[in-house]
């Protein structure tokens, strides 16, 4: 079987919002509204906490327009998929973290109003943050992206650079 872009965006895609969705509910399930585990007190614990915003809780209250937001920004997504050359796997790859984690905050303000958190890190000091899974999906997939976009933006800088005159262009 050869594997195409949809596998590699699949997935991560699958991976994160069923880990997403079963760790939000052991979380629901096993804790009280602000309740803590320790992990590594003071820098790290399990707390239950909800999200009315977006990410470390910026625009807090709005819910409805996220929820309207990241699916909009989600189909986006996915149909930018559909247009990727089938080379660009890690591209498909990061998509799908986003995408992952993107809907599975949805599903938490489908069915709860709020999106339910728990990575309780804290350094003193420095910042207090309370996240989950799709958070952590979003961010590292827009940092792949970048890493990547950056890669990509090294290597046709070489490619140029090592071109003698009357070479063609480097293909795009």
């Amino acid at each position: 079987m050869r594997l195409t872009r949809w596998h590699f965006f699949l997935l991560p895609f699958s991976f994160i919002l069923v880990l997403d969705q079963l760790s939000k509910e052991w979380v629901l399930q096993n804790l009280d509204l602000y309740e803590s585990i320790p992990v590594l007190p003071p820098y790290f614990q399990i707390t239950r906490s909800y999200n009315t915003g977006a990410a470390f809780g910026i625009g807090g209250g709005a819910s409805p327009l996220f929820l309207v937001l990241a699916l909009i920004i989600s189909a986006g997504l996915v149909y930018y998929v559909t247009q990727l050359p089938p080379a660009l796997r890690r591209q498909a790859a990061a998509f799908g973290l986003i995408v992952g984690g993107a809907l599975g905050n949805v599903i938490d303000r489908l069915q709860h109003g709020v999106v339910v958190d728990f990575f309780h890190l804290s350094l003193p000091g420095v910042i207090a943050n309370v996240s989950n899974f799709a958070d952590h999906a979003i961010v590292i997939g827009v940092l792949a992206l970048l890493v990547d976009n950056f890669r990509q933006e090294r290597a046709a800088a070489a490619t140029t650079a090592t071109a003698t005159p009357g070479d063609p262009p480097p293909a795009t």
